[in-house]
């Protein structure tokens, strides 16, 4: 067993335990696994240990790899930032993006996705705790962000994502993720058909997970620990 499949093996375990400790059946939260900054080959050795779902933050390295790896049955997202310059790349060749938060970007996703391909998944990205240089919705505007775009022909809106600050502890970090879930629940119940609560890492997932996440995104505790030091919080 290599390295990447024994910590993908490592993570399921615990996402198995928190769904228990939360009374939640393990299938109802999904792994992505976060691979930036590694190389095709990384992302090959989680697809033999049976990971298919896999996200990138910068897109021009996320590209790379999509093309490099158009043989294998991988499902790609997008977690980073998406500036105007790059939407055609984004629509172009993911399956996911996780950080719509400009009505701009959304439609400029929509008018250049490829008509043969399906929809693009799209989650809201929600500043939900109020980090002041963090990327994100307010709350208070998610719900109309996400109407506006759910109306554009080539995207679906799936659900929301959040990346909040460090938590001190468990009971903090659940604080936090509640937020996102009480806001998640009345988007729905204002007739949203959402399903994605994209939230939690690597040092977070059971919070995220006992606060009611379906989708965690984990990256060094599959790949190692990262060498570069632009790498943003995302895994």
């Amino acid at each position: 067993m290599t390295m990447i499949a024994d910590n993908l093996h490592r993570i399921h375990d615990r996402m198995a335990h928190a769904c228990q400790q939360a009374g939640r059946p393990p299938a109802s939260v999904s792994l992505l696994a976060v691979s930036k900054t590694f190389g095709a080959d990384a992302v090959v050795q989680a697809h033999a240990a049976g990971q298919t779902a896999f996200g990138e933050n910068y897109i021009q390295e996320g590209v790379e790899k999509i093309t490099a790896l158009g043989h294998l049955p991988l499902q790609w997202h997008c977690i980073g930032p998406i500036q105007s310059n790059k939407t055609r790349l984004v629509a172009q060749h993911f399956d996911w993006v996780h950080t719509v938060d400009r009505l701009k970007i959304a439609q400029r996703l929509s008018e250049q996705r490829p008509a043969d391909r399906a929809p693009l998944q799209v989650c809201i990205q929600v500043n939900v705790d109020g980090g002041p240089n963090k990327s994100g919705v307010a709350p208070a505007e998610a719900l109309a962000l996400a109407q506006a775009v759910a109306a554009l022909p080539r995207l679906r809106v799936r659900g929301l994502m959040c990346i909040p600050e460090p938590a001190p502890d468990f009971v903090a970090a659940c604080a936090v993720f509640a937020r996102a879930r009480g806001l998640f629940d009345q988007m729905i119940a204002a007739g949203m058909e959402l399903d994605t609560l994209s939230m939690g890492m690597s040092a977070d997932l059971e919070a995220a997970i006992a606060s009611g996440s379906t989708m965690v995104r984990v990256g060094s505790a599959i790949f190692g620990a990262r060498t570069t030091s632009s790498a943003s919080p995302a895994a």
